[in-house]
């Protein structure tokens, strides 16, 4: 066999074996090794589907390697059969599996669409604390209405307890992504989308846009903090003791441009969302609401 199919061949194995590896012990990676509820309910639909295809993927190189193997021009015992058109059996598995895995696959795809659906709000005993999210070139700014205060760059919440997110963007379409906690959810002007997520534990994850924005995008990260009820408290006190006014000037100055910027906070809040999304959209005209 030639050097060059041997080194392919070589190559693929090593990278299966690595893939494997990585899938099985969820190494650093946090969407496979999860924190959150629904992040570990994402991991196990993607491991469930990914083995799925690979119960055709797999015999695929299985057989192209043999194929490339007993057919070589070396292998004078291998049989020439020209004149062979179609056989029943091979026809029949390579047409049935498949179609069994496709139903298996929108099965699988049906309900987790249902069950995963972001915008469905966690059956939890508490109501969810509210965060809106407004992507910024490049940062993150998070608005508490419920406790009157901001953040920029760092999120934080009681584990244990479902968080709304209510994501919009004032920059270029972005995404909002905490890998260990659930899935991304586009952020994009004049729009508000949301997003259910739920840490079972204390911990720090590391967030992130997950949609390339420009200059910045690299240096669009944030942490997002899961505390005790008792912590949270204190860090929205802190939050409002030390933070300045978030209003519509100092909002204006935020969101100016700039790379990598400091985590800060805002004790109070008079820049509504609401006001954010609508100064995306066009005015209505006195003949459409002549009242």
């Amino acid at each position: 066999m030639k050097p060059y199919l041997l080194a392919l061949i070589a190559l693929s194995v090593i990278g299966f074996i690595v893939l494997v590896a990585a899938l099985a012990s969820g190494g650093s990676f946090p969407v496979l090794d999860p924190a959150g509820t629904i992040a570990v309910l994402e991991r196990d639909l993607m491991i469930r589907t990914t083995l799925l295809m690979l119960i055709v993927v797999i015999p695929v190189f299985i057989l192209i390697i043999f194929i490339g193997w007993y057919y070589r021009a070396e292998n004078t015992k291998a049989k020439y059969t020209p004149n062979w058109e179609n056989s029943a059996m091979e026809e029949l598995i390579w047409w049935s599996v498949p179609l069994e895995i496709v139903l298996v696959l929108a099965a699988l795809t049906w309900s987790s669409t249902h069950e995963l659906d972001p915008m469905r709000a966690l059956n939890h005993s508490e109501p969810p604390v509210v965060v809106e999210v407004v992507a910024l070139p490049w940062k993150w700014l998070f608005i508490y209405p419920e406790e009157g205060i901001a953040s920029v760059n760092e999120v934080a919440f009681p584990a244990d307890r479902s968080i709304e997110f209510r994501i919009t963007a004032d920059a270029p379409m972005n995404s909002f992504w905490i890998p260990s906690l659930g899935g991304q959810m586009y952020a994009m002007t004049g729009m508000s989308t949301k997003l259910h997520l739920i840490s079972p534990e204390p911990g720090v994850f590391a967030g992130r846009s997950a949609n390339y924005s420009g200059d910045g995008f690299a240096q669009m990260t944030f942490a997002a903090r899961a505390m005790s009820s008792e912590d949270f408290e204190n860090w929205v006190s802190d939050a409002k003791e030390t933070g300045t006014a978030l209003t519509p000037e100092s909002y204006e100055a935020l969101s100016a441009p700039s790379n990598a910027g400091p985590v800060r906070y805002y004790g109070s809040v008079t820049m509504p969302f609401s006001a954010i999304i609508q100064s995306y959209l066009k005015p209505a005209s006195k003949a459409e609401h002549p009242h």
